[in-house]
């Protein structure tokens, strides 16, 4: 987390800290990354930059940070719009569905993203931190789900949200692992749903053989 000098600036000089970081490091990876480059960009000599945070690596979570908050803002506002009028598989689909659209608005960010899933172990380091926040979230619906109606009530909630969980990095992998993002198809996301809401097993040859 940056220092508690960084917190202290005035807004709209931390405002230009932040932004020249997001234009670094949407221009290429991580590694490529050069802490003269965002001085120079945010107007800051490269020493007030180890004042603020304790290397380049802070700064690069802490934006993560603020993206994965100002995403998780957008989707709960559309969970908020979506919630009584969809049941729990159509809420699930809008969660992705949220999720692609603030990537059609942040073209910077998602660039970001692409930049950090090929380099796997910053990945798996950065999104880490992130795990328990998604597991509570997918808790939040699935309980709805259950008091719907709509998902087996003997299910262990914690178990399904952390198994959800689980496969949205999986669903990561396959959506960003060609290096590029359709943010016009959401077949993948479809297919997810589909095995999570039916499964695998041939159910008309299960009923062939009774």
């Amino acid at each position: 987390m940056p220092k508690d000098t960084f917190f202290n600036l005035p807004d709209e000089k931390r405002q230009r800290v932040i932004e020249a970081a997001i234009e670094e490091f949407a221009k290429g990876s991580f590694r490529e990354a050069r802490v003269t480059a965002i001085a120079e960009k945010a107007g800051i000599p490269v020493g007030s930059f180890y004042q603020y945070f304790e290397d380049k690596k802070d700064l690069y979570k802490y934006i993560i940070q603020l993206i994965a908050e100002e995403k998780i803002a957008q989707i709960n506002q559309d969970m908020i719009a979506n919630m009584q009028r969809y049941g729990f598989f159509q809420l699930l689909r809008e969660v992705y569905a949220s999720g692609f659209r603030f990537a059609k608005e942040h073209p910077r960010l998602v660039a970001i993203g692409l930049s950090l899933w090929n380099d796997k172990a910053l990945y798996h380091e950065v999104y880490g931190d992130y795990v328990e926040t998604s597991a509570d979230f997918f808790q939040k619906i699935i309980a709805k789900g259950v008091a719907d109606g709509d998902l087996d009530p003997d299910i262990d909630p914690a178990f399904v949200a952390r198994l959800l969980t689980a496969l949205n990095y999986a669903l990561a992998e396959i959506v960003y692992g060609d290096g590029k993002l359709d943010l016009d198809d959401l077949e993948v996301v479809d297919k997810m749903l589909k095995l999570i809401e039916n499964g695998i097993k041939n159910r008309a040859a299960a009923r062939g053989g009774c």
